[in-house]
């Protein structure tokens, strides 16, 4: 696999956080442009911690690239614009009068015309569904409708490489099934952080558990869904009921 095919390569990076705690330690990890993998493992295993090594708000030892270039000062405004950060918590995005307004926030500090930043704020919010929602407040939305707003915050950057950190939590239901075909539709790189392991199932076609701050599995979904061993091991446990390969437990 050539550096150009390449949408994220991590090299044996650590990051201890200044109280001591060591999140990473010594992370090998390449997702192949076009790939969607589902990030799992226990809580405190380094997740959340990665993920912010993959537009430069965290910075360890080691060699992060996206899409070939290094996460280095002087590139983080490129690698921002690469990378689209989809928070748990929709609260965190959405922080302006508007929908709309929040929408064109990253656009419009990219320096773009206001006839192209309305073009993306319109193209974001009707990729998601909302696009009869752009005058409305966001704290007036539903949970799932505030999720989905958020995404076309980062939709509208036009990323290279989605990356959400639990994008099924405190979804009812239907929320949770229209934020699954929503982003199976788009044709982005996915790196999704969940501990819904049939949301991974759905919207992944690879795994890769991190543990204690290390790469403990990495392979097609649904070889490490099926692995009870490998799951046990790490604390992962699938719903009552559910298999990858849709036989009854």
């Amino acid at each position: 696999m050539s550096d150009r095919a390449l949408a994220v390569e991590m090299q044996n990076v650590e990051y201890t956080y200044p109280d001591g705690t060591p999140a990473l330690r010594g992370v090998d990890l390449a997702i192949a442009a076009g790939e969607s993998v589902a990030l799992i493992g226990p809580n405190g295993a380094g997740k959340s911690t990665l993920l912010l090594h993959l537009n430069g708000i965290l910075r360890g030892r080691g060699d992060v690239r996206i899409f070939g270039l290094a996460v280095t000062k002087d590139n983080l405004r490129e690698i921002r614009r690469r990378v689209g950060l989809v928070f748990q918590d929709p609260d965190d995005q959405l922080f302006l009068t508007t929908v709309a307004e929040d929408v064109a926030f990253g656009p419009l500090n990219m320096g773009l015309s206001r006839a192209e930043v309305a073009d993306r704020v319109h193209q974001a919010l009707e990729a998601v569904g909302m696009a009869h929602a752009g005058d409305r407040a966001a704290h007036h939305l539903s949970f799932g409708e505030r999720k989905r707003v958020a995404t076309a915050t980062v939709l509208a950057m036009r990323p290279e490489l989605l990356v959400l950190d639990e994008p099924s939590s405190n979804l009812d239901p239907r929320g949770r099934r229209g934020l699954i075909e929503l982003l199976n539709r788009l044709p982005v790189t996915r790196l999704v952080v969940t501990h819904d392991l049939p949301y991974a199932y759905e919207s992944c076609t690879r795994a890769v558990i991190l543990a204690e701050g290390r790469v403990a599995g990495d392979g097609p979904i649904e070889q490490i869904l099926s692995d009870e061993a490998l799951l046990q091991r790490y604390g992962l446990e699938l719903p009552y009921g559910f298999t990858p390969d849709g036989r009854r437990r």
